[in-house]
């Protein structure tokens, strides 16, 4: 078995979660905030600041309790699948040393809001990323485009954008994970996500047998509205993003829906700081994981229903 074939089957079958550690630019600073690396310590946007939040993934993902045994995959910077963790190529690291599916973050951002949504900006060098991702050994990309109102016409669009990004790094061979995010804010949140998932499913119908893909999507007002998605044959896993919730909320939301599990990043990394000691460190990171671990356990990931898979 190949070692592609190996983190898919991991991807599909086995319990844990998605450790979500690829803040970019735009929310770098946040992130580095709220580790207490202050703003006057690196210049936004330049190496500097690069290096620190490498620094502070590295301290993740080199945790003796950061590995395989809960976390299925770690989605990556493009940066910080360019540089190295103790001597290795990011990904290399993640699979060969803690038995974590690598995954690479390929979108630029968005564009501002029109009809009610957030497109992603163009990806020019798409290809480019994929034959670099592949060279890397990773087996999957994400990418994330926003809804805040419930506008049909820019849900539409939302959808379409993302399938057709996915089935263009499809065709390199690697799996897409489809993040049309819904702000959790939006008063109108329960309409949007029942349109949401009639475009997905939608669209579904338009994919090959052989084409395989992930979404991650904002933990539903509704329980179980996505057991559609998670059943689908084309459908490797749904996962949630955290979206702003608190760790306790997003845990307790997950645990309602069946067959989802927790791809989280603010949740995953609250209360770390970079001026603790590594055993408080490690004991704070061991209780957030155990707690995500827990909730998307608790989401009850039936086996039978990847047995098509």
């Amino acid at each position: 078995m190949t070692d592609y074939d190996k983190m898919l089957k991991k991807m599909c079958h086995a319990d844990g979660f998605i450790a979500a550690l690829d803040q970019s630019g735009g929310s770098t600073p946040k992130a580095l905030r709220l580790y207490g690396i202050k703003d006057d310590e690196y210049e936004v946007g330049e190496k500097s600041m690069y290096d620190c939040i490498h620094k502070m993934r590295t301290r993740i993902m080199t945790s003796p309790k950061f590995n395989g045994d809960r976390i299925l995959g770690a989605i990556l910077f493009e940066d910080t699948m360019n540089r190295e963790v103790e001597g290795l190529p990011t990904a290399e690291y993640l699979w060969k040393k803690k038995n974590v599916v690598p995954i690479l973050k390929v979108d630029k951002g968005l564009e501002a809001e029109k009809d009610g949504v957030q497109l992603m900006k163009p990806i020019p060098n798409l290809d480019t990323m994929c034959d670099a991702a592949l060279a890397n050994g990773v087996l999957a990309t994400k990418m994330r485009s926003v809804i805040n109102q419930a506008d049909l016409s820019g849900i539409k669009q939302i959808v379409e954008q993302q399938f057709d990004f996915g089935k263009q790094i499809m065709a390199k061979g690697l799996v897409p994970i489809l993040e049309p995010e819904v702000n959790i804010k939006s008063p109108e949140k329960q309409e949007i996500e029942a349109m949401l998932r009639a475009e997905l499913m939608e669209n579904l119908k338009l994919l090959r047998d052989d084409q395989k893909i992930m979404f991650k999507l904002t933990l539903p007002t509704v329980d179980d509205l996505y057991e559609q998605l998670v059943t689908h044959p084309n459908v490797v896993r749904v996962v949630a993003l955290s979206g702003g919730y608190t760790r306790a909320e997003a845990d307790a939301l997950l645990a309602r829906q069946h067959g989802v599990v927790a791809s989280f990043s603010r949740a995953l990394t609250e209360g770390l700081r970079d001026d603790m000691t590594d055993d408080a460190f490690d004991t704070l990171l061991d209780t957030s994981i155990g707690e995500i671990f827990a909730a998307s356990k608790a989401s009850g990931v039936k086996k039978e229903l990847h047995a098509h898979k």
